[in-house]
């Protein structure tokens, strides 16, 4: 971004505002709008005039019973108090994204004032990668700067096709997806070793693609979560009515067996918390993960685990972090993730670089007050997890054409 001169320039900035609200339309994270925050305030201070455009959920997908779009529920008009409060800027709206009302929101945009257009998903051309709803947004603009890593994975009319319309002197990527991507290389394509990776969730399925790549390039590998008991029947153990993907045993089998042949060392929980319900107020105990009682089901890592996870955690000089160890929104089951969330604030005071990515372990560590003590916390979920895959991202490759 700091090769590009912002002043008197309407600069089209794609964020990531896709924020959870409750009933009263209240935003109850900010955290992906303060993410942006540094790239709007750089265009503000340079005297440029920026535009944001977002998306907000997936409201063609949930339309009302007469096939109208719920556009109250789905509209952007409702960050606009709480983006001029964190911007200390005067926000205009626009009720739509393209066509006479984007126009000419943009044409009365004032310098020291930003433009939040109207979800952007109110068009079915933004997921189809639509051409002309791509030329009807960059006609908005002179400048695009891309800072929407969450929905990078897309190619989308305002995450990738959009770029075409601007000269590689004319786009660039904000600050968050430069920091975003700057850390994902830095784990993944030069780390400091020995690098330790911890891999969590419900599915093999899920991971299956980052499982393999990680197999490539870490030393260790930690399989926690309802993924390892899919490893640990493959092998034979017993599991009772823990999560399992039967069909996916000679994956799993094939996995350990690429684990041994590069010398990774690959960790599954020795014991777990196990319950006999899948509910907080469940019975609990503590087996051998391969001994779980049939009517049982393993819900979280057990302290034999959580010992041994740790341990390999604090050797690491690199660690990254995909997916809870538990059902961690029970307190019952939370004591794995916390204690990996732990050990990762712990390394990384002694000098390890962690990387928090995706999903449910960022709301982890955000749940756990631990947040601003790893390294970094990535505000993409699926972006992120496609990166760590070795995917080549479609707004990413817009950007650097």
């Amino acid at each position: 971004m700091k090769k590009l001169s912002f002043s008197g320039k309407k600069v089209l900035v794609r964020v990531d505002f896709n924020v959870p609200m409750n009933a009263l339309h209240e935003i109850t994270d900010d955290t992906r709008i303060r993410g942006a925050l540094p790239t709007i305030r750089e265009i503000l201070d340079q005297g440029g005039l920026p535009i944001l455009m977002s998306h907000l959920g997936r409201p063609l997908k949930k339309k009302n019973p007469d096939g109208s779009i719920d556009k109250n529920t789905f509209s952007l008009r409702h960050l606009v108090g709480h983006l001029s409060k964190l911007t200390d800027a005067p926000v205009r709206f626009a009720a739509d994204c393209i066509g006479p009302l984007a126009a000419e929101a943009a044409a009365q945009l004032q310098p020291g004032e930003i433009l939040l257009l109207e979800n952007t998903r109110f068009h079915e051309g933004e997921e189809k990668g639509d051409p002309d709803m791509a030329a009807a947004l960059a006609s908005l603009g002179d400048l695009y700067v891309n800072d929407a890593f969450g929905t990078a994975h897309r190619a989308h009319a305002s995450t990738a096709i959009i770029a075409s319309h601007f000269s590689p002197e004319q786009r660039a990527f904000g600050f968050l997806m430069e920091a975003e991507l700057n850390n994902a290389a830095r784990t993944m394509d030069h780390p400091e070793r020995p690098l330790v990776a911890i891999v969590g969730g419900a599915k093999v399925s899920d991971k299956i693609l980052l499982l393999d790549h990680l197999l490539d390039v870490v030393d260790g590998l930690i399989i926690g979560g309802g993924m390892a008991y899919t490893f640990i029947a493959a092998q034979g153990g017993q599991i009772g009515n823990s999560l399992v993907e039967t069909e996916r045993f000679d994956l799993a089998l094939q996995l350990i067996e690429k684990a041994r042949k590069k010398h990774v060392q690959l960790l599954l929980p020795s014991d777990s918390v196990i319950a006999d319900t899948f509910a907080a107020d469940a019975r609990t105990q503590v087996v051998p993960s391969d001994e779980i009682p049939a009517e049982w089901m393993g819900l979280d890592i057990g302290p034999e685990a959580r010992s041994a996870f740790s341990a390999l955690i604090m050797e690491a000089r690199t660690i990254l972090w995909n997916g809870p160890m538990g059902v961690f929104e029970m307190p019952a089951f939370a004591k794995g993730t916390l204690q990996i969330a732990t050990a990762l604030a712990e390394a990384t005071a002694k000098g390890a670089f962690s990387l928090v990515g995706g999903g449910d372990s960022v709301t982890a560590v955000n749940q756990m007050g631990l947040a601003d003590k790893v390294s970094f916390v990535s505000t993409g979920g699926g972006a992120m997890l496609e990166l760590l895959e070795g995917k080549v991202l479609p707004g990413v490759a817009a950007i650097k054409g």
